[in-house]
């Protein structure tokens, strides 16, 4: 058994998918008038009840009562033609040698549809986890703590590979240590045992390498 358990985030980790869920909400919040590059940077790693209650106080009025169901719908259609995986991430996945899994904040039936739509389901099987199922969302290390347990790994055993400030912040409150995808970064080294900054997913296996000798 190996000694190190890889847990991943998805959602702007393993798969593109934040530009798309954020197009869901203008396309049916065009009063909004932001631009899609501001809304992913507004709304990155935030828990969805709390971009509704956000996006009601902007427009002036509630959401309609069946608006989640129909957003939620939307993002299936986006998903369904346009959800890729991040670039590299594929051959990355190939390489990786380590137990892996994918914890997301997302609902199971979302996180289900992401991986099947970008290809990525055959890399992770079971080894799936939601924050609805464990009633904890970002930053609290409730769900990466529920995946430790689950892959049968001691939090200091476990890297958590994530592109959000509140996943990285549920990382450390887990006692993990984390991995900051942030794309285009230069940077792709350790920065001490807690935290490590990589700019394109071919260099994730050698920094999980590079990890494991502290682990």
């Amino acid at each position: 058994m190996s000694r190190l358990c890889i847990i991943f985030d998805l959602d702007g980790t393993l798969v593109d998918s934040e530009g798309l869920c954020n197009q869901a909400f203008l396309d049916l919040l065009p009063e909004i008038g932001e631009t899609l590059e501001s809304m992913v940077e507004r709304y990155r790693g935030t828990k969805l009840a709390l971009i509704l209650a956000d996006l009601g106080a902007r427009i002036g009025r509630p959401l309609p009562p069946n608006f989640e169901a129909t957003y939620r719908a939307r993002v299936s259609e986006l998903f369904r033609t346009d959800l890729r995986p991040t670039p590299g991430t594929i051959e990355m996945l190939e390489t990786l040698s380590y137990p892996k899994c994918v914890a997301s904040s997302g609902p199971p039936t979302k996180i289900a549809e992401a991986l099947l739509s970008s290809g990525l389901s055959r890399y992770f099987g079971d080894h799936v986890f939601s924050s609805y199922e464990v009633g904890s969302w970002k930053p609290d290390p409730g769900l990466f703590l529920h995946a430790a347990r689950s892959m049968g790994y001691s939090p200091n055993q476990c890297i958590v590979v994530e592109d959000s400030p509140v996943g990285l912040q549920a990382a450390a409150a887990a006692g993990m240590t984390a991995i900051h995808y942030l794309p285009g970064s230069q940077y792709s080294e350790m920065f001490g045992q807690s935290h490590a900054v990589v700019g394109r997913m071919a260099d994730l296996p050698r920094l999980i390498d590079a990890a494991s000798q502290g682990v």
